[in-house]
C-alpha cells in the first residue's frame, strides 16, 4: 500500500514566521485594530476620530516599533502591477486608520521613505483625504481633494485597484464609494470608468485573461504567483480565469503549475511534470491536497520549495472558508525534518505578506 508524507521543512516555517510576524488569521477586522475612540455613529459623521471602525490587529511584527503598526499597502512594483506590501506606519490614535492608509498611498508623501525599492505609491502627488465616512452597510466614503484626478489615464485602473484592496482588506467594509470634494463619482475623472455602484474586491485586480480561450465555461479566481526583485521574491495576486468545474480547488492548482503565461512579468516556481494524483479535498476550512513526486526538491531531504507552498496556500485562501492548505506527496513515508518539527498541521494564510525590504 503507499504511504504518504506531510511535507514541509524547518526554514518554510521560520520564513513564514518571519513573513507573518504575528501569527496566521484571516483579513484583518477593523473592530480589532486600535483601540476604540468613541461611539459608532451610523456614518452620519466623518469616522476620522472613530478607530473602532478602523483599526487592525496590532502584533509585533519584525521592523516594528512600539510606535508603528504594520498595515498592508497597496503599492505599484516596476511592472506596473499592483502588489500589497506590508509596512510599520506610525500609530496614531487621532486619525481613522483608513485615512491614515490612503495617506501612504499617495506620491512623495510620507510612505517615500518606507518604499521598498522598485516600488512606488500610486495617489497623484499632492492628493489630501479630506475624510473617510463609514457607512451602516459597510459602504466606506472617501472624500479626496482636486488633485485626485490629476492622473495619466493608463494607471486608472491601478488607482481603483490599489484603493478597493487597501480598504476592503479590513472586515467591516465590503465596498468603496469615492468623492472629490463632497461631490460623488459617477465616474473616474480621467478615462471615465464608471464607479457609481461602488468598488469592491470582486472586481478583481491585475486582471488577466489574454490565455483564457473560454470566458463562457470558466470562472474568475485570484491567484498569486512569485516576482523576482533582487535577490528576493514577492507574491502578486492576479485575477484570471480557470476552468469551470466541479473542483475548484483542482482548477487553481492546475493553473498554478501552468504558470503565468508569456504576458506576465512573474515567475512558475513549480517543477516540471508535476501533478495532482488525486481530486483535492475540503475539511473544516483546509484544502488537502495531495501531488506526485515530481514537486519534491531532493537535495539532501525531500522537501518543496518555499515559495510552491506560498503560492498553493495565498491562492487557495483566496476562496471563501478555505483558511489553510495541506500537503501530501505519494510514496513517501511519514517522517520529521530538522529539530523534530511536526509538518503534519496545515499552512495557513499569513496574517500580512510581502514584508520584506528589497
Amino acid at each position: 500500500m503507499q504511504k504518504k508524507i506531510w511535507i514541509g521543512f524547518a526554514s518554510l516555517v521560520l520564513s513564514l514566521l518571519l513573513l507573518t510576524g504575528c501569527g496566521f488569521e484571516g483579513e484583518e477586522g477593523l473592530e480589532n485594530m486600535d483601540p476604540p475612540q468613541g461611539n459608532v455613529n451610523n456614518g452620519a459623521e466623518d469616522t476620522e476620530n472613530n478607530n473602532n471602525n478602523t483599526g487592525d490587529n496590532d502584533g509585533d511584527v519584525e521592523g516594528e516599533s512600539l510606535n508603528d503598526v504594520m498595515r498592508t499597502l497597496y503599492l505599484i512594483d516596476s511592472n506596473g502591477l499592483v502588489v500589497p506590501q506590508s509596512l510599520p506606519l506610525p500609530l496614531d490614535e487621532s486619525k481613522a486608520v483608513a485615512k491614515q492608509s490612503l495617506e501612504y498611498l499617495v506620491k512623495g508623501g510620507p510612505v517615500t521613505a518606507l518604499l521598498p525599492n522598485g516600488f512606488e505609491a500610486v495617489l497623484p502627488a499632492g492628493t489630501e483625504i479630506n475624510g473617510v465616512n463609514l457607512k451602516e452597510d459597510g459602504t466606506l466614503v472617501v472624500d479626496f481633494s482636486n488633485e485626485f484626478g490629476e492622473y495619466r489615464a493608463e494607471d486608472e485602473l491601478a488607482i481603483l485597484q490599489a484603493v478597493t484592496h487597501t480598504l476592503t482588506q479590513f472586515d467591516t467594509v465590503k465596498q468603496v464609494k469615492l468623492q472629490i470634494n463632497g461631490y460623488d463619482l459617477e465616474a473616474m475623472p480621467v478615462n471615465n470608468t464608471p464607479i457609481s455602484k461602488g468598488l469592491s474586491k470582486t472586481s478583481g485586480i491585475n486582471i488577466h485573461s489574454e490565455d483564457v480561450t473560454n470566458l463562457v465555461g470558466s470562472e474568475a479566481v485570484t491567484v498569486y504567483y512569485p516576482a523576482q526583485n533582487g535577490a528576493s521574491m514577492y507574491y502578486v495576486p492576479v485575477t484570471t480565469h480557470v476552468e469551470e468545474k466541479e473542483n475548484i480547488y483542482a482548477s487553481i492548482v492546475e493553473k498554478l503549475i501552468a504558470g503565468p503565461g508569456l504576458n506576465l512579468p512573474l515567475l512558475n516556481v513549480f517543477n516540471d511534470g508535476v501533478k495532482l494524483v488525486e481530486e483535492p479535498s475540503y475539511n473544516d476550512g483546509i484544502v488537502g491536497l495531495t501531488f506526485n513526486e515530481s514537486i519534491l526538491n531532493l537535495y539532501d531531504e525531500p522537501s518543496i520549495a518555499e515559495e510552491v507552498v506560498e503560492t498553493l496556500v495565498l491562492s487557495l485562501t483566496e476562496q471563501p472558508g478555505v483558511e489553510g492548505v495541506q500537503i501530501e506527496v505519494e510514496n513517501m513515508e511519514s517522517t520529521e525534518f530538522a529539530d523534530g518539527v511536526d509538518f503534519s498541521k496545515p499552512v495557513t494564510r499569513p496574517v500580512m505578506i510581502n514584508t520584506g525590504s528589497y
